[in-house]
């Protein structure tokens, strides 16, 4: 399955997250939801994924993780933020350069509606 596949998956299961859990808990809170309901789904995830910053050809522990990635394929950054912001965005995007991955999904499940806080993050692209 390709990447646009599996992130179907990943929003069919943050949508049920969010139903179940609605706006306003903590960030960690959904990460862990959202880690349990794709995995109840059969589908397989990894959350805190350390990922090294490789400076001058070196790879160094700078203590940044991945929030999840789905079929190590696709990265998804969880938010509860009153907005989502460029800087939200520009961490997938580092996040995907430094994994070499295609995919990212921002989502901000501080949303009356989950659908208003879902970014798709595509090769440098929004």
């Amino acid at each position: 399955m390709g990447e646009n596949g599996t992130s179907s998956k990943i929003i069919g299961a943050a949508i049920e997250v969010h139903r179940q859990l609605g706006p306003g808990l903590l960030e960690s809170s959904y990460q862990h939801c959202l880690y349990h309901e794709l995995r109840s789904r059969g589908v397989s995830v990894r959350k805190e994924v350390p990922l090294p910053i490789v400076y001058r050809g070196e790879k160094l522990e700078a203590g940044y993780r991945i929030d999840l990635l789905v079929e190590d394929k696709v990265i998804v950054e969880v938010k509860s933020a009153e907005a989502l912001a460029d800087i939200h965005i520009a961490q997938v995007l580092t996040y995907l350069k430094l994994k070499d991955k295609k995919l990212g999904l921002l989502i901000n499940f501080n949303n009356l509606l989950l659908k208003d806080g879902i970014k798709r993050v595509l090769n440098g692209y929004v």
